[in-house]
């Protein structure tokens, strides 16, 4: 309401207009009413009075009534009877002469005049108005006629025309009433269809309203985009400047129909079905119109249609430079992600090849220098190139195949561009001289398949020219312009810094698995308790520190050793190499394989701490599972510092893992190993391996543990083959870490090459052990061996029985050598001494390390054992202890 009473508006003028004149029509409809209704009042006043008289003039015994002796007497109560029943306001009853008979009115004379009486004898009827001392009377006099019809009588009714205006009075309030109620409807009326056109005009005034409409039309003519309006009918409703002169309507198109327009065909269909259109594409004589068209029906305004053209001439050819820059834009994105997605030389190339075929060139070959594909600095100068990727040509077209050399003329494009390290560009191929290309052979048949242009981009990186990639247009008929070569210049450098990048990794990767290999077992050691097959496999993508190790012990007893060490390169593995060789070293102190864990494990923390390296360069976090079999007792001895446990497949090819208790990995400190024992039966296979083998990342070890089992227990009983078939169904195609797998075949000693004594505690029973030992030997045919066994097994058993108080035994192993063992129940360890030329003892571990090829100690939870080998004696009879003592003297 605050909006219809702003005057200034559209709509409030409006309403404020309406309002007056339904004002005005209703006081003037008011007035005339009760106008008319007065006058109608006072006519039927006068009908209704002459209507009384007439009937009461010829009432039955109205002349009796006058003839009679008092008429008065009879008329009276008549009089007043019709007078009540007629609502007239006086009836007076005159005889012939005009005498009044009836009781007089205040309002009526006594007689009639002369004139009256003349008309009435003449039997007429006297209508008229007449001013009464009440007002004004509206009167009828009727003659009362006899039977003769002579005039006896007269009869004067009247009516008071103030009494008439009071009855219309009474019936005003209703009649204002009406009136208001139809003001106030109207006006309400009047009101809502003002709201409505309020909402239409915003309330804008008049003013405002045209000013709006006269900026909308100059908007409209002076828009740069065509706008056409076509009815329901397809008949144009409006047409501005920039249409006409877009669609070169003439100037009286607005109004007539769509198909009497000089339209072109696509434009005239457009407008004429009415469909909608977006963005549409159309060419108008020499120009280019984007045309969108839109149904008016969802705007609340006649059906119809809008049509908006905009000339995009220009803009066309501008979208398509930058299409093209937009286009060069994603094949740069494009190369940041799929260049270098590996480490590899070759892959690289490949890539860069994939990512500009064939979007910005037809077909890409990549030359790299001999000494980058070994993973060398290339050379300076001059360089021997070999082809090493390219994408697919046609047979005969004159591209080299990959893998073939490559070589330049000093005065090629190519050659050109890697001296000056600049992308070079050849427009047109066959304008330039045909340096180019191998030979002109060669270039006369990359111009017959279509070859036309080239961009030759170096691949440089650190400042050394690495190769050159060859970018080729044949079936792109577009020449490279100095856009195409920012942009090969900007592939080229990413593909350079990916390149060498991969000949550094490759060069690193070759010299980590060159050293590896070098710190690994070359060959396994000659021992009889086992057979083993074993597979080593570096990472693909960064040699690991992934190893083992087959170490023989004293009495027939072998170490399976396998470790991890945390990282990749060149630090893993130095880092292996010195976690073997302190594994090897403390193996040949003969220690429980939980105390040797406890050895590298402190050596480790030390290690660490003392001399300050980084954690790739520390043992910190090893894994390492080792395992010793002794083949004489069939039992297997093992402890692991956080490495997956082994397992044992038996003779009937079930496969069980061994729960070997789980100690920390190695450089924690602080916490125990824990050995445990197994009896291992003849003709098993333990099965030793690191965490590249059974995980992945889509895997867990626990279900790579699994696979390998459900492997063992289905290969074949060959350990080689049993080793491929491993490896192909845990590995995938290029490993993430280093794998290591060992299978070994457990033998039992045989119970015929095995001696076994007691010995008492008595000096004399050493003559007894010598001769029961050379009794034995004798049964091996080891008789050469007997002067240095006797004079051995004297010395070792005369200090056993000299210095111990438990029981001794002694045992001969006859393997790849003869073992003497001497067990005891001290712990204390002999001390080889010197002995000087005055001293009378002290030279018996001396003479048994000058006459075996190895002693040394052995401890065991029930004492210690003492152990000597000797070499069996060959066919020649040399390289005996025997013989080398004798040859001494």
């Amino acid at each position: 309401m605050k909006s219809f009473s702003n005057v200034r508006s559209v709509v409030g003028r409006m309403l404020v207009l309406q309002a007056a004149i339904v004002l005005l029509l209703t006081v003037s409809a008011v007035a005339w009413m009760v106008q008319t209704d007065q006058r109608d009042a006072v006519s039927d006043a006068a009908s209704q009075s002459l209507g009384v008289a007439v009937s009461f003039a010829h009432a039955p015994g109205m002349v009796t009534a006058l003839k009679s002796s008092d008429p008065t007497a009879v008329l009276q109560p008549r009089i007043d009877a019709v007078q009540k029943s007629s609502g007239v306001d006086f009836i007076n009853v005159f005889d012939s002469d005009g005498s009044l008979y009836t009781r007089p009115a205040s309002d009526v004379k006594a007689r009639l005049s002369a004139d009256s009486l003349a008309s009435l004898r003449a039997g007429q009827t006297i209508q008229g108005q007449f001013a009464g001392p009440r007002g004004d009377v509206r009167r009828a006099v009727v003659p009362i006629k006899d039977t003769n019809g002579a005039v006896v009588g007269a009869v004067a009714v009247g009516v008071l025309e103030k009494n008439v205006r009071a009855q219309v009075s009474r019936q005003l309030p209703a009649v204002l009433g009406t009136a208001a109620a139809a003001v106030a409807a109207t006006t309400a009326g009047a009101a809502l269809a003002s709201r409505r056109l309020l909402r239409q005009t915003r309330g804008l005034g008049p003013t405002e309203i045209t000013r709006l409409y006269e900026h909308h039309d100059a908007v409209l003519h002076a828009a740069r985009e065509g706008v056409v309006i076509v009815d329901a009918g397809r008949r144009v409703l409006l047409v501005n400047d920039e249409a006409q002169q877009l669609l070169d309507l003439p100037a009286d198109s607005q109004g007539r129909p769509v198909r009497e327009l000089p339209l072109t065909p696509p434009i005239a269909e457009l407008l004429d079905t009415g469909r909608e259109a977006s963005d549409e594409v159309h060419l108008v004589g020499s120009r280019v119109l984007a045309v969108n068209q839109r149904s008016l029906d969802r705007y609340g305004v006649p059906s119809g249609t809008v049509t908006t053209l905009r000339d995009s001439t220009e803009l066309q050819a501008l979208s398509g430079r930058v299409e093209a820059a937009a286009g060069r834009l994603k094949v740069l994105y494009d190369a940041s992600v799929a260049i270098g997605t590996s480490l590899d030389v070759t892959q690289t190339a490949r890539e860069l090849a994939d990512v500009a075929v064939p979007r910005f060139a037809d077909h890409v070959t990549v030359d790299l220098a001999e000494q980058v594909l070994q993973g060398n600095e290339p050379p300076a100068g001059a360089q021997n190139l070999r082809r090493i990727a390219a994408s697919p040509a046609h047979l005969g077209s004159g591209i080299h195949r990959v893998g073939e050399p490559i070589s330049f003329h000093p005065s090629a494009p190519q050659a050109m561009g890697m001296t000056s390290q600049h992308p070079v560009v050849e427009p047109d191929l066959r304008r330039a001289p045909k340096l180019w290309a191998q030979s002109e052979g060669h270039a006369q048949r990359m111009l017959d398949h279509g070859f036309h242009s080239l961009i030759t981009a170096p691949l440089c990186a650190g400042g050394a020219v690495l190769g050159v990639a060859d970018f080729w247009r044949s079936q792109n008929h577009q020449a490279f312009d100095a856009d195409d070569q920012a942009l090969a210049e900007e592939l080229a450098a990413r593909a350079a810094i990916c390149i060498d990048n991969a000949r550094r990794y490759t060069r690193e990767h070759a010299v980590a698995v060159t050293l590896q290999r070098s710190l690994l077992p070359r060959t396994l050691p000659e021992q009889s308790a086992l057979t083993i097959a074993y597979r080593y496999l570096p990472a693909q993508e960064g040699v690991g520190g992934d190893w083992f190790d087959v170490i023989p012990l004293p009495g027939a007893r072998v170490a399976l050793v396998v470790g991890d060490v945390v990282g990749h390169g060149l630090h893993a593995s130095a880092t292996m190499g010195r976690l073997r060789t302190a594994v090897r070293n403390f193996s040949s102190l003969d220690l429980p394989p939980d105390e040797l864990l406890a050895r590298i494990d402190e050596l480790s923390s030390s290690d660490d701490s003392t001399q300050g390296t980084t954690e790739s360069d520390a043992m910190v976090g090893a894994t390492c599972l080792y395992v010793v079999y002794d083949p004489v007792a069939r039992r297997c001895t093992m402890a692991r510092a956080g490495h997956p446990p082994p397992i044992l497949l038996h003779a009937d090819r079930a496969a069980e893992v061994l729960e070997v208790p789980a100690g920390p990995p190695l450089g924690i400190g602080g916490l125990p190993f824990e050995a445990c024992e197994v009896e291992v039966p003849e003709d098993s296979t333990l099965a030793l391996y690191t965490d590249g083998l059974v995980e992945r990342r889509d895997r867990d070890i626990d279900e790579g543990i699994r696979v390998l089992r459900h492997t063992l227990t289905g290969a074949s009983g060959d350990l080689d083959e049993t080793c491929g078939e491993a490896l192909e169904a845990l590995l995938p195609d290029r490993a993430e870490d280093d794998v290591v797998l060992i299978l070994a075949r457990t033998h039992a000693f045989p119970a015929h090459r095995v001696a076994r004594w007691d010995v008492p505690h008595d000096p004399a029973a050493v003559g007894q052990v010598r001769t029961a030992a050379t009794t034995q030997l004798a049964a091996w045919g080891l008789e050469d061996l007997t002067f240095v066994t006797e004079l051995v097994l004297s010395e070792l058993v005369t200090n056993a029985i000299r210095y111990t108080t438990g029981p001794i035994s002694l045992r001969l192993l006859l393997d790849r050598q003869l073992i003497c063992e001497v067990f005891d129940n001290s712990s204390t360890a002999p001390h080889l001494r010197y002995a000087e030329t005055t001293d009378e003892g002290g030279r018996g571990l001396f003479l048994v390390a000058q006459l075996a090829d190895r002693w040394g100690v052995r401890y065991t939870p029930a004492g210690k054992i003492i152990w000597t080998e000797q070499s069996l004696p060959d066919d020649s009879g040399e390289g005996t202890a025997t013989s080398r003592l004798l040859g001494s003297t």
